[in-house]
């Protein structure tokens, strides 16, 4: 029976994320949690090289050794990437005990949450979910969706978020900043970023009677001011 999910983003900066195991798939549980900056402990008779590297390095806390009942105290989630079965059973029911979110890698069954195939890019985080009946599925349109979505939607969104940020602040009524925001929304800006037509974004932007912000353009087209726009 597929069970049914709800979606949601977590929060994780500073939060106690356990991981069980410490092979490949350990260590690509492991590599997403710290892009989300994660306080991450794992446990594990030994390491792969790039998690003993990480461990070396101070980015995540190593316990040199098989779990044992308490390693959840405090956890706000906990990774099992253990094919042992008893391991596995355990770590679910002291997750469950103690409502800590639970993900036991490959066995839906034993989970809390599951992992959804991602697409990032910058602000804009897309997750893909078959809802665990065919991860390759997933995977298989998460790689449609990136050829779709490219890497501009990182700038767009920055661009954005700075023009949003400029509406909100004006003097405009809230009915005419909502349609100030709409119309951005819908004009192709994404397009004019992805073909590099700066001179278009330039007279979109001062014809809405905001700031073009160069500096931010400047960040992500560092020669594009060669010539002044």
């Amino acid at each position: 029976m597929i069970k049914n999910y709800f979606p949601v983003n977590l929060y994780l900066k500073n939060k106690l994320c356990v991981v069980i195991g410490g092979g490949k798939v350990a260590e690509r549980k492991v590599e997403n949690l710290l892009k989300v900056q994660a306080e991450i402990k794992i446990i594990s008779p030994d390491l792969s090289p790039r998690l003993k590297k990480l461990a070396q390095e101070g980015k995540i806390y190593w316990e040199r050794r098989t779990y044992q009942k308490g390693d959840l105290d405090s956890a706000w989630l906990v990774i099992a990437a253990t094919d042992n079965p008893e391991v596995q059973k355990q770590v679910y029911e002291e997750a469950e005990k103690r409502h800590i979110f639970c993900n036991i890698v490959d066995v839906p069954e034993l989970c809390s949450f599951i992992v959804p195939s991602v697409i990032r890019r910058g602000a804009l985080t897309i997750a893909i979910s078959t809802s665990g009946a065919s991860p390759a599925v997933a995977k298989r349109i998460r790689e449609i969706l990136e050829n779709l979505i490219g890497e501009e939607y990182e700038f767009y969104l920055e661009l954005m978020k700075n023009l949003r940020d400029q509406i909100l602040m004006s003097k405009l009524s809230q009915e005419e900043k909502e349609k100030k925001l709409q119309k951005l929304a819908l004009a192709p800006i994404f397009i004019y970023i992805k073909n590099k037509d700066l001179d278009f974004l330039k007279t979109l932007i001062e014809k809405e009677n905001l700031l073009f912000p160069k500096e931010l353009f400047e960040k992500y087209f560092p020669d594009i001011f060669s010539k002044e726009i």
